[in-house]
């Protein structure tokens, strides 16, 4: 789980064509062409666009992400299109590559949501995110099944899509919200989760209930246990699933990817959050795989990695593998990256950039040796 940050900055322009994965990436400058090899190896780091930075301080941080060994920043900007197009020349001159990071389902301060009351997810006790937000503030999740928030989130892929340079849209809190925590999240908020808390379960609202009711024949509502009702579940699953669908066919007419921060691998995304992201239409998946969250040791990044993928088999999706800094020595953070590797990940991303100590940057790097 990531808190909310903010954002803003500078200036320039530049514009990357993607072509073959295999051989080659070109990169196409005011029609000038160079030609750079594609890394077997990805290395990521998730980053938020920070107001207060100019844009001398962003080409430094993109030059020493650049000189450490890591490959593609995904830069949150709150989907505003114009910082994307200021940030994104800054970090392809230096060699990276940019994903637009967008929190999707999840859309805290949005100001056209803001308009809409009746577009916010509704939990079964009947209380909406847009005035009771479960867990924490920022937690303001609209509802994919209603026709008019879904196409809000869509248009929001859409505008990212055109932007000149990046790579891909990367869609974040593409779920409901947590069903369950994970566990070692549980302490900080005073709660035991042995069972679906009708508080935490969403969506209710009038028009999933009546999608629900009319292909199923009964009211969710109405079933004495939720939890056990895999129609109702699976339904819940379909609707993410339609969102990012329908968003690959857009990022993909504009010739960009599709890639998403999940949880950390199918059957435990369908379990807490109701992700299934092994069922989607995606080009890349950067599972979230903190397993400090979860009072794991490192190996465990090895078996979530192992999972993931075998449930990716028969499928073009990539996956790389997300860890957390901030508990992790460089020794740890040395093994997370070959775990990754041994069990067949395609990259690794680290959360977050600003948090990367020179110490690990120094086990990044020499991991790239």
């Amino acid at each position: 789980m990531r808190v909310i940050r903010i954002i803003f900055l500078c200036s320039i322009f530049i514009g990357i064509g993607c072509k073959s994965e295999k051989e080659k990436e070109e990169k196409i400058t005011k029609g000038v062409v160079t030609e750079i090899k594609t890394v077997s190896f990805k290395y990521w780091t998730w980053i938020t666009a920070d107001p207060s930075k100019s844009k001398e301080e962003y080409e430094a941080e993109f030059k020493k992400y650049k000189e450490n060994g890591i490959d593609a920043v995904l830069i949150n900007t709150l989907a505003d299109t114009e910082v994307l197009r200021k940030l994104t020349p800054l970090a392809t001159k230096e060699g990276l590559e940019v994903h637009a990071w967008m929190f999707t389902m999840n859309r805290p301060g949005d100001e056209i949501a803001l308009q809409h009351p009746e577009w916010y997810a509704v939990s079964k006790e009947g209380k909406s995110c847009y005035d009771t937000r479960p867990y924490v503030e920022y937690y303001q999740w609209l509802c994919p099944t209603r026709k008019e928030s879904r196409d809000h989130i869509l248009g929001l892929v859409e505008n990212l899509a055109k932007v000149e340079g990046i790579t891909s849209v990367h869609l974040d809190y593409i779920r409901y919200s947590d069903i369950f925590l994970p566990i070692g999240l549980l302490p900080k908020y005073n709660l035991i989760q042995d069972e679906e808390l009708p508080e935490f379960d969403f969506c209710y609202c009038d028009v999933c209930l009546e999608t629900f009711e009319k292909e199923h024949h009964k009211n969710p509502k109405e079933v004495k246990n939720t939890a056990i009702d895999m129609e109702w579940k699976q339904f819940r699953l379909n609707q993410i699933k339609r969102v990012v669908d329908e968003a690959y066919d857009i990022a993909h007419k504009y010739d960009k990817k599709l890639t998403a921060a999940v949880f950390p691998y199918p059957e435990m995304a369908d379990h807490m959050v109701r992700q299934r992201w092994d069922k989607w239409n995606i080009d890349e998946v950067l599972p979230m795989i903190y397993h400090n969250f979860y009072n794991e040791e490192v190996d465990w990044i090895g078996f979530a990695t192992k999972q993931g993928l075998k449930d990716l088999e028969g499928k073009q999706t990539k996956l790389h593998t997300g860890i957390y800094l901030p508990p992790m020595s460089a020794e740890d953070v040395s093994k997370a990256i070959q775990l990754a590797k041994d069990n067949g990940a395609s990259g690794i991303s680290f959360f977050d950039g600003n948090a990367i100590t020179e110490e690990q940057f120094e086990a990044i790097k020499l991991s790239k040796e």
